[in-house]
């Protein structure tokens, strides 16, 4: 195993538990190693690099996803849960989705804010 499949094993399990076999259960048929690339990738070799703090790849991460729009909905609704587990809080994460209103537009930006409830939600019943 590679350091960077090691190191984004080990906080994607952290972040997003289940996620690699996930991954590899939905697309493994038609695209094998992609689990395993997206582990290696984005969690050893982005999420985990030194020079800015988890939390602040995360903000990042929410902002991009936002102005992007809609098409990203389950992508950022994975990770403001992430954003939460690296210590954001939910005004952190409301006040980057409004941000984006003036970057993705307004309807982006309520539409990341729904998002944002729903995983609000879902950790408030959990």
């Amino acid at each position: 195993m590679s350091d960077s499949y090691t190191r984004g094993k080990a906080l994607s399990e952290q972040l997003n538990p289940g996620m690699e076999a996930a991954l590899e259960a939905r697309y493994g048929a038609i695209v094998p190693g992609l689990a395993r690339s997206v582990v290696d990738f984005s969690y050893g070799q982005q999420y985990a690099r030194p020079g800015l703090p988890l939390r602040d790849r995360y903000l990042a991460t929410i902002a991009a996803l936002t102005a992007l729009g809609g098409q990203t909905r389950p992508q950022l609704k994975i990770n403001i849960a992430g954003g939460r587990k690296a210590g954001l809080s939910r005004e952190e994460i409301g006040e980057v989705i409004w941000q984006m209103a003036l970057y993705g537009g307004f309807p982006d930006a309520i539409n990341g804010l729904n998002v944002a409830l729903e995983v609000f939600e879902e950790e408030d019943d959990g």
